[in-house]
């Protein structure tokens, strides 16, 4: 197992270190190099790595850590404010992707479940890309960041609820007294952690801060410990470890621990998109091509307008409104999450798979390129666009 992990770590960074030259040169997004990478070396490729499981496994922690920085950059008054305003506008564009997710799997003739299924993995924004592409400059991100970063917590949380109605294995049945201990765990964990940090971290923090090292390990520490406990009690890592990270946001070495932390987010992220990639069933791609195309085609278009719609309503600028909207406008992580559960239920069959695997590819890429050749961002090719 240790050679075969060296052997994919050596194909998977030099590989990537090449296509992010090619990428570079001809002035193309990253995020796109990887992904084609992964399609290019996985099992459905040329074979070279033919079990991403352990791969994918290990990309999930940079998830976690990007959800934890982005907690770093967070600070709680100012995040509860712009959660009110985001809740409204979170549920309502959930329904209306869901039922348009659900039309057109109806109108390509898909069973009444994976239309549901179908609906589901409309519902949800791609954390990683969304933060991922946004400046972290206090010009940019302030507002903007502070409203996305709410309507993307928010989908966060449907996307538990979803998929404790998936691992029930029946969408008609959900297991109430679990959906309840599930909803009264988030503030609890929140209290849980708030008062470990002022009473226990922050202390050890304020007592050690000049061991550099120590602080490292104790933000790595308290970042996965948050992210566990999160998992155990039924609510996902992600949201465990942007508590863990907004509940020190106050604390002065908070930016030190997010700055030492972000080239250790970045090498797990070129992880998550090339297993991203290499998962791609190429082979089934032709049954459900043009389903995949016109899906993907109303995300793209779908979302962005009813983004700007519904904060348009909520009284921003329609300069914002649309930022968001394109920043948001593809189909999740969490989306793919929806699939694999679904198939291991026999909820949905192969081709419902493939049709949202390839939907969320789509929406990666084009939304993404967007993104990078209209709005700032930090991997922007042009210099007037890329902001840090």
């Amino acid at each position: 197992m240790h050679d075969s992990l060296f052997q994919s770590f050596f194909l998977i960074f030099t590989g990537a270190a090449v296509v992010a030259s090619i990428a570079l040169y001809t002035r193309q997004p990253l995020l796109v190099a990887y992904i084609a990478l992964g399609a290019l070396l996985g099992p459905y490729g040329l074979e070279f790595i033919t079990d991403v499981t352990l791969v994918t496994d290990i990309s999930h922690i940079g998830i976690i850590f990007l959800l934890f920085l982005l907690g770093l950059d967070m600070q709680p008054k100012a995040l509860l404010s712009v959660l009110k305003q985001a809740t409204s506008v979170g549920i309502v564009s959930a329904a209306v992707f869901a039922l348009t997710g659900y039309g057109i799997g109806h109108l390509f003739g898909f069973s009444h479940m994976e239309n549901l299924v179908i609906g589901m993995s409309l519902m949800f924004s791609s954390t990683i890309i969304g933060i991922k592409l946004l400046p972290t400059t206090v010009l940019h991100h302030k507002h903007t960041g502070e409203l996305m970063v709410g309507l993307l917590l928010l989908q966060d949380f449907l996307a538990i609820l979803c998929l404790m109605i998936l691992y029930s294995g029946d969408l008609g049945e959900v297991d109430l007294p679990q959906l309840g201990l599930t909803l009264l765990a988030l503030p609890l964990l929140g209290l849980f952690a708030y008062v470990f940090v002022r009473f226990i971290l922050l202390r050890l923090i304020h007592k050690f801060d000049r061991f550099h090292e120590y602080i490292f390990l104790l933000a790595i520490g308290w970042c996965l410990g948050c992210a566990e406990l999160a998992a155990y009690v039924g609510l996902s890592a992600e949201i465990g470890a942007f508590i863990a990270g907004i509940t020190i946001a106050t604390s002065p070495i908070a930016q030190y621990i997010a700055i030492n932390l972000k080239p250790l987010r970045d090498f797990f992220l070129i992880l998550f998109f090339f297993s991203l990639g290499a998962r791609f069933n190429i082979d089934l791609l032709s049954d459900v091509l043009i389903a995949s195309l016109v899906l993907a085609a109303a995300v793209l278009i779908i979302k962005p307008l009813t983004f700007r719609f519904l904060l348009h309503r909520q009284s921003e600028s329609e300069r914002l409104a649309w930022d968001i909207g394109f920043r948001l406008g593809q189909i999740s992580e969490f989306s793919l999450l929806i699939v694999f559960v679904a198939s291991n239920a026999a909820l949905i069959g192969e081709k419902a798979s493939v049709l949202i695997q390839a939907t969320a590819i789509i929406t990666f890429l084009i939304s993404s390129y967007i993104v990078i050749f209209n709005y700032p961002n930090p991997i922007a090719v042009s210099d007037r666009l890329r902001r840090d």
